[in-house]
This record gives structure tokens, C-alpha cells and sequence, in this order.
């Protein structure tokens, strides 16, 4: 068996690889895990604003917290997942080969 790969194999791998590592980036944004936290934890906290007591909201002088604290998670987190789709992580440049030369100086 031969454990000699051509350049076009190498090149290959190389390609896929770095597509697995943009996606990899890409699925870890931390605007992605920021956006999706906020927007569940509004969701709970405005249902629980929705059905608070008369008892909870006399606690906060007629303030009704929760809900207000809800929405204003829900808006963060929305506002993160927009800013996510509006500006996508740009793909990361590979490095230029050994035989090429760098940016002139």
C-alpha cells in the first residue's frame, strides 16, 4: 500500500476542511448563542409578567417587572439574531501558499 497522496488529494482535504471550520465559526458566533438565550429566557419572563398577581405587582408598586424586564430580553435577543443575519461572519482567508510571497512592504 502506498501512503503517497497527489496534490490534488491534499488540495482537496485541505478545501473541505475549511469549509468545516467556517461553518464550525459560524455555528459558534456568539451572537447566535447571546440572541438565542435572551430571546428564550424573554419568552419565559414575559409569560410569567402575563400572569402575575395582584400580589406580585403590589411588591413592585404597580410595576409589573416582569413583564417589562421580558420584553426588553426579547428585544435584545431579536436584535442580536438580526444583527447575525444582516452581518454574517465573513469566511475566514487562507493563508497564501509557501511559494507565493507575501503583501509587499
Amino acid at each position: 500500500m502506498s501512503d503517497h497522496y497527489s496534490d490534488r488529494d491534499v488540495q482537496r482535504e485541505v478545501t473541505e476542511l475549511e469549509k468545516k471550520s467556517a461553518t464550525a465559526a459560524r455555528l459558534f458566533d456568539i451572537r447566535r448563542i447571546i440572541g438565542g438565550l435572551f430571546v428564550v429566557y424573554g419568552v419565559i419572563v414575559t409569560v410569567a409578567g402575563l400572569t402575575a398577581s395582584d400580589a406580585d405587582r403590589a411588591k413592585t408598586q404597580g410595576i409589573n417587572i416582569n413583564l417589562w424586564t421580558g420584553l426588553g430580553m426579547l428585544a435584545l435577543g431579536l436584535f442580536f439574531l438580526v444583527w447575525l443575519w444582516l452581518r454574517p461572519l465573513a469566511p475566514p482567508v487562507p493563508p497564501p501558499a509557501s511559494g507565493e510571497e507575501g503583501p509587499a512592504e
